[in-house]
């Protein structure tokens, strides 16, 4: 399956996953990559051009909304409804499927 065809089934890739929820406040683009750098200790690093690859394809999707462009350089980008909603899905299906891994891993004896 195509990350493009991603969004268009309602699931999202950990890096849109990211973006979407912390643009959850309004944010510019640089700072979206130092809050996913911060935030997971540095364990998701994104870089300028898939952060903007994926910055345009939630654009297009009516996931994100550019809420400022006040020089070309620092556009601010926010969750839309529509994004916050997708997101939520995305957070329970997340969950069943570490809830699915837990008891698996359980019925075998192991922990995770």
């Amino acid at each position: 399956m195509s990350k493009n065809h991603t969004l268009e089934i309602e699931e999202l890739t950990d890096i849109t996953f990211y973006i979407l929820l912390f643009l959850v406040q309004p944010k510019h683009g640089y700072l979206i990559m130092k809050t996913i750098d911060s935030m997971t200790n540095g364990k998701f690093l994104i870089g300028p051009a898939s952060l903007y690859s994926n910055i345009q394809k939630l654009l297009v999707s009516g996931l994100i909304e550019l809420v400022s462009s006040e020089n070309k350089q620092r556009k601010t980008y926010q969750t839309t409804e529509k994004g916050i909603q997708l997101l939520k899905k995305e957070v329970q299906r997340r969950r069943e499927m570490i809830t699915l891994a837990e008891d698996i891993f359980n019925e075998k004896g192991e922990q995770v």
